[in-house]
């Protein structure tokens, strides 16, 4: 099984990198100390100059990789999306319950995040903690609509999807199943935000957790 998972690579939308990172030991190294010095540092203190110091390279051999530090952005945030669609699609597939399917699903993207083995070269907790911080950065731009055009939300827009299909097959006749999925996915990330630095603007602590929170609304959202 840990063979299978290693096989497992997650496919970015091309258009995202100038040359795929994950074909050569210098675009591995470039993914995996900008998740280090990011998290380190914030994304506004963040340069490829600063990256290219960590990783021992000239600052232009990054931009053989990427055009610039918000396409990394993009690259990294559309990974996280697509790893944990990965384990949605693969954790969900062989359930029948479609109330246990669609409350697995939640508990998988709105837990607390691990480091994958099956990824040696990406540490998917920090990985998280860029993602709570800096996600809305990708998309708070005024380039939006071109690159929503161009695909480069395609994983994060599959994955609510996939959680908006899980709801309508319990309740179809449900007005608002991509709202209520989407809601999960974001509001996941705010509620982890709000506990790291609002702590008493949220409920969910240790014992009720956004998983928790999140399994509540919805099935007592669709129950009503």
């Amino acid at each position: 099984m840990e063979r299978l998972l290693r096989s497992v690579k997650i496919n970015i939308n091309e258009k995202i990198y100038v040359k795929d990172p994950e074909s050569s030991d210098l675009g591995k190294r470039i993914v995996e100390e900008s998740i280090l010095l990011i998290h380190e540092i914030g994304f506004e203190s963040f340069t490829f100059k600063k990256l290219g110091i960590k990783i021992g390279s000239n600052e232009s051999s990054i931009y053989r990789y990427f055009e610039n530090k918000h396409k990394l952005l993009l690259y990294l945030t559309s990974w996280y999306w697509g790893w944990l669609e990965y384990q949605l699609v693969f954790e969900t597939n062989s359930m029948g319950d479609p109330i246990e399917k669609l409350k697995k699903a939640i508990e998988i993207v709105t837990k607390v995040t691990e480091v994958d083995s099956a990824f040696s070269h990406i540490n998917e907790v920090f990985l998280n903690k860029i993602v709570v911080n800096e996600y809305s950065k990708s998309y708070l731009t005024k380039e939006v609509d071109a690159e929503n055009k161009e695909g480069y939300f395609i994983i994060y827009k599959r994955l609510v999807m996939r959680i908006s299909d899980m709801i309508k097959t319990i309740h179809p006749d449900y007005p608002f199943p991509s709202s209520l999925a989407s809601t999960i996915l974001e509001g996941s990330l705010h509620q982890y935000f709000l506990r790291d630095h609002f702590p008493s603007l949220t409920d969910c602590h240790e014992k009720n957790d956004p998983t928790v929170y999140f399994q509540n609304l919805v099935f007592c959202i669709l129950k009503s």
